[in-house]
């Protein structure tokens, strides 16, 4: 039997989504109670961390790439609040990211996006090969081009849900970690929201699939520095791939896109993964390979979130579908849910998010109850126009 204690807000799902709006909401002074059966241990375990409104900047997507730079603007203050708070260290880094290109037509393909991105405004500084080498002396020899997108940060996950946790603990919040299978469980309360990732589509009925990523992590001989500082996203033969250095010597490598819901990792991702790795950054090979593991990224229709109240359900509010995009999506979705909770009135960025521009058709999705609320990111797959 669930708890009967009535708070002012339930939070359901306790990824980093859930946990930031229900950080949020108890510092503005509400009574939160937040269910997961197992905190932090979904698809944000397996996240890469990138904080990356500039290179996931996609063609049909202004209003999405919008919404990722008001997102990204919010960091700053809040990895400082939020270290400050806790005491802990998120492994925040401003270093900026590189692109590069393998091939004359990786490079073609490459300039393409670039050329879209800067006519957005977008800061992309195209880099000759030697100007790429010089900002990173361990790239391939063989690159044919690359550019810097300099506000394009990351964060460790890990690190973030662990401070996350700490601050919901500080702020009062109650954890409880029952899972949820029908939101009819619940004690009544004033308002409830929904970030269980792909969980959120068997408890509410919004259109939200499993899109499977693998991705992998290595680990710096010695326990030295990775040789590399920008987080490196390329085109390799036409296997795009992404390496995410950490200060403890660990690289993160990623990831696979499939349409599919298991949580297998096969050889063959791996070994792709491994391949376009290397062929960018060739010192990999001398890497250990530490971990191997899949999540399930919570997409929509549209590939954008969906986030506020459900149709006929104004008590009910939905924060899910984030894609690749929940890390840095995590303080703006917080802060407007927060918002919405707090004042009754919706921020205009939410208009757009709505869950009511789909059918509530539900999805594939299993019925999890809780947790994963950021998923790995990855190249796009299965896209749509959201403009």
């Amino acid at each position: 039997m669930l708890s009967r204690r009535r708070p002012d807000v339930t939070v359901v799902g306790a990824g980093p989504i859930g946990l930031a709006v229900a950080w949020r909401c108890a510092i503005r002074g509400m009574q939160v109670t937040l269910y997961d059966p197992a905190p932090g241990s979904g698809a944000a375990y397996v996240a890469a961390g990138m904080l990356a409104p500039v290179t996931e900047a996609h063609f049909g997507e202004r209003t999405l790439t919008a919404l990722l730079v008001a997102a990204a603007a919010r960091w700053p203050d809040f990895a400082a609040e939020l270290a400050d708070q806790t005491g802990r260290e998120l492994g925040y880094r401003t270093e900026g990211t590189l692109f590069v290109a393998l091939t004359s037509d990786d490079l073609a393909e490459a300039e393409r996006l670039w050329t879209y991105q800067r006519d957005l405004g977008l800061p992309v500084t195209p880099l000759r090969p030697a100007e790429l080498r010089a900002r990173e002396p361990l790239l391939a020899p063989r690159l044919r081009g690359g550019a810097l997108a300099p506000d394009d940060h990351q964060v460790d996950p890990r690190r973030l849900v662990a401070a996350l946790r700490a601050a919901v603990e500080a702020a009062g919040v109650r954890m409880v970690t029952q899972p949820v299978a029908a939101l009819a469980e619940l004690p009544a309360t004033g308002r409830v929201v929904v970030a269980a990732g792909c969980g959120t589509a068997a408890l509410t009925g919004v259109p939200v699939r499993p899109v499977k990523g693998q991705i992998l992590r290595l680990r710096a001989p010695g326990g030295a520095a990775p040789g590399f500082r920008h987080v490196i996203r390329g085109y390799a033969d036409g296997r795009s791939v992404y390496l995410v250095p950490r200060t403890d010597g660990e690289v993160v490598v990623g990831a696979t896109v499939e349409e599919r819901g298991d949580l297998d990792v096969t050889a063959g991702a791996v070994l792709e993964l491994l391949r376009a790795a290397s062929d960018v950054l060739p010192e990999l090979d001398e890497y250990a390979l530490v971990e191997a593991r899949a999540g399930l990224r919570p997409g929509t229709p549209d590939n954008a979130p969906l986030v506020g109240p459900l149709p006929g359900r104004p008590d009910v509010l939905v924060a899910t579908g984030h894609y690749r995009n929940g890390i840095v999506l995590t303080p703006l979705t917080a802060d407007l849910v927060a918002d919405l909770l707090a004042t009754g009135v919706a921020d205009p960025l939410l208009a757009p998010l709505a869950p009511d521009r789909f059918d509530m058709t539900g999805s594939t999705c299993d019925p999890v109850g809780a947790g994963g609320g950021a998923e790995p990111e990855s190249s796009r797959a299965g896209r749509k126009p959201w403009s």
